[in-house]
């Protein structure tokens, strides 16, 4: 996997992370690997069966990635445990992140949890959730938190992160940089939060630091408007929270990807166009488009014609795709 020998075509497709309808490889997905040469697709409960279905799944997009001249999937799925939790039975449930009453808790889910996901061929989880639900906040977030406390927050989360990782699973922290004060739901609308950096350095931003600090592969980005921090474009748009709060100020240097860009905070507000364009200029790494519709190959002829016509983004894609498949030479070969 060497970037200077990808077309234009392969490094824009690597900028993707997509779902799609079905529980097998068909024309859809095809279509998506070859032609969009997407770097990554992400798993619902419409795609899932039973753990046979699965893990013929993965291996069969796996195998039809290497037979395209691909490099390997992310395959992704939201599994954090409790409420958010797509693999059922006869996988492992467990009570959520509230329930947790301390680091071994905490590790013995990462623990179980990544031996299952390797078993069926899942190598990224979108998880742990960080937000940090502040006492007296009818958070949104409430029973997916580990708590109020961003100490306890840190502690558990890193060893989510650790346990994930060591059995071969991409950890992915969210919602960058922190949601738990939210009362709005961004599925549906875009949640504004009248707060600064500085208020958050304490309580909201402690856990992604020490998330970063054990080399967390990737960090999710939210969908919310914090008007101090940046008074025109939500974080998941926003060049300052990227570049200047998250790289910069944070040192991370891992994988940054959206939040899905079909729910309504930003669907409801931007085109797909200008939503591809602000994320090419921020430098996010990778678009979560989570539903099958026009958007992805829209995102796709996006991200293709920006090559052609800035430099400075053409720049800003060899970085992320350089940060794309690093961390695929390292988890998927």
């Amino acid at each position: 996997m060497d970037i200077t020998t990808f077309s234009d075509k392969q490094s824009a497709g690597q900028r993707l992370m997509v779902g799609f309808d079905g529980t097998e490889l068909n024309r859809d997905l095809m279509f998506l690997i070859n032609t969009l040469k997407v770097g990554g697709i992400i798993l619902f409960a419409r795609n899932l069966s039973n753990p046979d279905q699965i893990k013929y799944l993965c291996s069969s997009v796996q195998e039809y990635a290497r037979s395209c001249g691909q490099p390997p999937l992310f395959i992704a799925i939201d599994q954090e445990g409790g409420k958010v939790a797509r693999l059922r039975e006869p996988f492992t449930r467990f009570p959520g992140n509230p329930k947790m009453k301390g680091v071994e808790d905490a590790a013995h889910f990462a623990r179980i949890t990544a031996g299952e996901l390797v078993e069926v061929g899942i190598n990224m989880n979108l998880a742990p959730v960080l937000d940090v639900a502040p006492e007296g906040v009818k958070s949104v977030m409430a029973d997916r938190v580990f708590g109020h406390d961003p100490m306890r927050v840190s502690e558990l989360g890193v060893a989510v992160i650790e346990h994930l990782q060591q059995g071969k699973v991409m950890a992915v922290a969210k919602h960058f940089p922190g949601i738990g004060r939210t009362t709005l739901d961004s599925h549906y609308e875009m949640p504004t939060l009248d707060v600064d950096v500085k208020s958050m350095e304490s309580t909201d931003l402690l856990p992604f630091e020490a998330a970063i600090k054990h080399d967390v592969a990737g960090i999710m980005l939210s969908h919310i408007f914090y008007k101090k921090i940046d008074p025109e474009w939500p974080a998941s748009l926003s060049a300052y929270v990227v570049r200047d709060l998250l790289r910069k100020q944070m040192g991370f240097d891992g994988i940054i990807t959206t939040d899905d860009l079909d729910m309504g905070a930003i669907k409801k507000h931007y085109d797909i166009k200008t939503v591809i364009c602000r994320i090419l200029l921020a430098g996010i790494d990778i678009a979560l488009i989570c539903h099958k519709g026009p958007d992805i190959e829209n995102a796709f002829e996006v991200i293709l014609k920006s090559f052609s016509d800035s430099n400075r983004v053409r720049e800003k894609g060899a970085k992320s795709l350089t940060r794309i498949l690093k961390l695929k030479r390292n988890y998927l070969l």
